[in-house]
């Protein structure tokens, strides 16, 4: 095999920089975030702070208003000793706030800046409270509350190491998500590999109508994963549904209503609505493996006295190995990272019955702005399906290349 040459490298760096800006790039950003207590509500922990920081635009903004209200206030008390307090402490405000005038968003300080900041915070504190006890303030509690914003502006270190992770391993609610997600991967892609098989067997026989069979049966497939949902929601609706009435004539279910309110109902629910959407998929996987066995195989399998069972298991089978695999891998990746179909059908309810490591991940992160923790749930998604790469092709043993 001729060796690759530098010119022949300089057509894969721009493979090469799609890979690492769009593959690798975002697991290593979410990689870092694990190792800090990341939250966008929460000023002191809305950045990934090693060392402790200051936040300058918090600060002058607190600043501003403290000076503001305290002006307001010294205009309604008579006593001159008082007065004079509140026109020092105006001073000594906009003293401080003054060195920090051209700077912007989160820097760092010296000791001294920091022991400066936070006497203005105690001596402010203790001047307000004082004025509380003797006069009705205007700001009687607005005043204190943005006071304690000058104490916030110190943001200490959120770096928490590995603490994200013992804290996932201890989470009851990730347990139960892990649960939820195998049950609905397991299930889900067993039964569409069954149907799928059956369905690719079916289109890869010579039959009158076999495109137009084939291009109906790709339709489940081809709608949006989130209008199927929605779909199924409301063909599952308790009142109006039809599947919901069909299972509840069958016995399936007590009440129809029930479908979609109950644990079990729920999650066999989204399986249902994966199985329909999905198999076709499977299908077509397979039947480009079955398309690459030749006919002259099953002929001589004929001769020898093989029937259609013993063709199957013998001849079918083995040279569609390949496809399994790559049928199965596929499938198992995506039905483990499930979120649109159960965010539109469920939203994870009810009770987190159909909550999986997807939709957990989503709410901790966008819900809760918890970029940290969630991204310690991301972090153990990747090593599951790492995991599960490695599982299918060392088990199942078959070369990905291979061709026959």
């Amino acid at each position: 095999m001729k060796k690759l040459g530098f010119k022949g490298f300089l057509f894969l760096v721009p493979l090469l920089v799609l890979l690492g800006v769009f593959s690798l790039w975002p697991v290593v950003q979410s990689f870092a975030y694990t190792f800090f207590d990341y939250q966008l509500n929460d000023q002191q922990k809305a950045g990934l702070y090693v060392k402790e920081r200051f936040n300058v635009d918090l600060f002058n903004e607190t600043s501003l208003y403290v000076s503001m209200f305290l002006n307001e206030e010294e205009n309604k008390i008579s006593d001159p000793t008082d007065k004079e307090k509140i026109a020092d402490m105006v001073t000594r405000v906009d003293d401080v706030a003054k060195q920090y005038s051209k700077e912007k968003k989160v820097i760092t300080i010296s000791k001294k800046q920091r022991a400066e900041v936070e006497k203005l915070y105690k001596d402010s504190s203790a001047l307000v409270k004082v004025l509380n006890e003797k006069y009705e303030l205007i700001h009687k509690k607005d005043l204190p509350e943005l006071i304690d914003d000058f104490q916030h502006s110190i943001i200490p270190s959120n770096f928490i190491g590995l603490d994200g992770y013992k804290k996932a391993l201890t989470d009851e609610r990730i347990g139960t998500a892990f649960w939820n997600t195998i049950l609905f991967t397991v299930v889900s892609v067993f039964l569409e590999f069954v149907l799928g098989l059956g369905l690719a067997l079916i289109l890869n026989k010579a039959m009158f109508g076999r495109g137009l069979i084939r291009t109906t049966s790709l339709i489940p497939w081809a709608i949006p994963t989130a209008v199927a949902a929605l779909m199924w929601s409301y063909l599952y609706d308790g009142n109006s549904g039809v599947i919901a009435m069909f299972f509840e004539n069958l016995g399936i279910v007590k009440d129809s209503r029930e479908l979609l309110l109950s644990a079990h109902g729920a999650m066999m629910s989204t399986i249902l609505a994966d199985v329909w959407k999905t198999t076709p998929y499977m299908a077509l996987l397979l039947l480009a493996g079955l398309q690459n066995i030749s006919p002259a195989l099953y002929e001589a399998a004929s001769i020898d006295g093989a029937g259609k069972i013993q063709s199957f298991f013998r001849v079918t089978l083995p040279l569609l190995k390949p496809s399994i695999l790559v049928a199965l891998l596929f499938r198992t990746l995506d039905a483990f990272r499930v979120f649109d179909l159960i965010y539109v059908l469920t939203g994870g309810g009810p009770g987190g019955a159909t909550e999986t490591l997807s939709i957990y991940t989503y709410k901790v992160m966008f819900a809760q702005t918890n970029f940290g923790y969630g991204s310690v749930i991301v972090m153990l998604m990747f090593v599951c399906v790492a995991i599960i790469a490695i599982i299918f092709v060392k088990v199942l043993g078959t070369n990905l290349m291979e061709k026959s």
